[in-house]
């Protein structure tokens, strides 16, 4: 942190003395006035305006932290403003550009996501065309959206070898922690939401600070495919010192990497088995079906040949369902897994009797409803990007006046608010993102590859569980950016690595041929 520190006050010193300075006047003036509660928060938040200056990646790690307590912030303490993370995420851009315009060198990188990236925000930004209630609804939504390509394109410029692990380190972190608080909620703190109550009242739902438990398990279920892809990794490579040097030589600008590579077996497997607990304690079907697809891929990803793939992810799931049909998954799970197949239902739901049996299934499957009329008035760009719930009082089933903020399905989510054009191209973007991932984890070695992995279990996850809810709430979208921007990363060091050895490859030849001459 010193070197970077020195570098930082040698490229523009005053600036940042002033920023400085400036931070600390404020913090001081506003300490008069705040109680001791209060004032820790703020000098916390000013130590961290501070870090960001010297390193952006800092200012990013704060917003991952504290994006996830959106909804706990808003319902339990209200002084602290909800949204926050959404400070810090601007800092960090801002100084991001900052630093290229001091330096004359401000550019766009163009990783090869950007394209589809761009063409699902112009989709999205036509729709808004006409949009009912634009400035609450549709504005935010394509906001969110826009800092997914501005953070994906910070990722892609700024992160370096040495910042990889650090980058990794928060991520898992802040899974760890929002596990440890669902763990919590379950059944050590004793009471909670009724609504969430299950086996008889003597456990509850774990929610995090999502104040939900099922897109609190989207976000768990994903943050245990990255941990779960790194892990696996690992194990394949036997830990060799071979791999290790392929490992270091791949990643390091220097034969002396200044950080440690990747968190070894000993740090992953404890946050592994946190998030996995936290995840079952969710009871989120959606996010079990996901995770299970996810662990399913990445068994295809892992073995360097892909038959091999396939038949280790036939085994994973051939032995799931012998666990069911022996008898030896526990009944509960096995019947939250499947009880609602009774009730789904490819018909109109308006006639369809109510009870608590069948209350949930039956809203979702109402909302899914609500939706296909959408598509149907609006069928090439929807009612607005992000307006399925104003527009959703015009569509809705006589027995389900309440909208749900989202139609629970988020293809269908998305189809209602852009068209069939947003719609064709979201799966367009997330059918190359896929691929790409798919890609890398055929040409890297080492962490690379345990990442690529991991992301690969990650998208195919948030592509599962999307069936079933909308994953981009409570600031998950910021964490979907920086993975996005890890992907970025992985293919930018992948086209390094090949063009490093297509140069040896040709020095190799140039001496075969000065050689060649010497001899004759």
């Amino acid at each position: 942190m010193g070197r970077v520190l020195s570098r930082t006050l040698a490229w523009n010193g005053p600036l940042i003395t002033l920023l400085v300075l400036g931070v600390a006047l404020a913090a001081g003036l506003l300490l008069i006035r705040l109680t001791p509660l209060d004032g820790v928060l703020f000098v916390g938040l000013a130590i961290a305006g501070v870090a960001t200056l010297i390193e952006p990646l800092a200012g990013l790690a704060v917003a991952l932290f504290l994006g996830p307590l959106r909804a706990y912030l808003s319902a339990e303490v209200p002084q602290v403003p909800a949204q926050i993370a959404h400070v810090f995420v601007a800092l960090t851009l801002a100084i991001w550009l900052a630093r290229g315009l001091a330096r004359r060198n401000l550019r766009i990188p163009h990783p090869p996501l950007l394209l589809p990236l761009g063409v699902f925000l112009t989709a999205a930004l036509v729709s808004l065309w006409g949009a009912v209630e634009l400035p609450v609804y549709g504005v935010p939504e394509f906001i969110k959206w826009v800092q997914i390509l501005l953070l994906f394109l910070f990722i892609s410029d700024h992160l370096k070898p040495r910042l990889l692990p650090w980058l990794l380190g928060v991520l898992l972190v802040t899974g760890l922690f929002q596990a440890g608080v669902g763990m919590w909620q379950f059944g050590l703190r004793g009471e909670g939401p009724e609504h969430f109550a299950i086996f008889g009242g003597r456990f509850y739902r774990a929610y995090g600070t999502f104040e939900q438990p099922n897109p609190y398990a989207g976000y768990i279920g994903m943050t245990l495919s990255l941990a779960i892809g790194m892990m696996a990794e690992m194990l394949r490579g036997k830990g060799t010192r071979r791999q290790r040097d392929k490992e270091t030589l791949f990643l390091s600008p220097s034969p002396c990497p200044l950080v440690p590579l990747s968190p070894g077996p000993l740090v992953l497997l404890p946050i592994i088995i946190a998030l996995g607990a936290a995840l079952g304690m969710s009871w989120s079907r959606g996010a079990w079906l996901g995770f299970g697809a996810a662990v399913s891929v990445m068994a295809v990803a892992l073995p360097r040949k892909t038959h091999w793939g396939l038949l280790l992810a036939a085994v994973l799931v051939v032995g799931a369902l012998g666990l069911y049909a022996t008898g030896l998954l526990p009944a509960s799970v096995a019947g939250r897994l499947t009880d609602f197949a009774q009730d789904v239902r490819f018909e109109d739901v308006r006639g369809v009797g109510i009870n608590d049996a069948n209350y949930a299934v039956i809203e979702r499957l109402a909302h899914w409803q609500a939706a296909l009329e959408m598509i149907r008035h609006h069928l090439w760009t929807g009612v607005g990007f992000g307006c399925y719930e104003p527009a959703y009082s015009r569509f809705a089933l006589i027995n389900w006046p309440i909208a749900l903020g989202h139609a629970h399905n988020y293809y269908l989510n998305i189809a209602a608010e852009t068209g069939i054009i947003g719609l064709a191209a979201y799966l367009i973007l997330w059918g190359i993102v896929l691929w790409q991932t798919w890609q890398a984890t055929r040409h890297t070695e080492g962490l690379l590859r345990g990442l690529a992995i991991g992301l690969l279990g990650t998208w195919t996850h948030l592509s599962v569980h999307h069936f079933l809810d909308n994953l981009y709430v409570n600031n998950v979208h910021l964490h979907v950016a920086v993975l996005l921007g890890l992907l970025a990363f992985i293919i930018r060091r992948v086209s390094e690595s090949a063009s490093q050895r297509n140069i040896l490859n040709a020095d190799q030849i140039s001496d075969f041929g000065i050689e060649a001459l010497a001899g004759i």
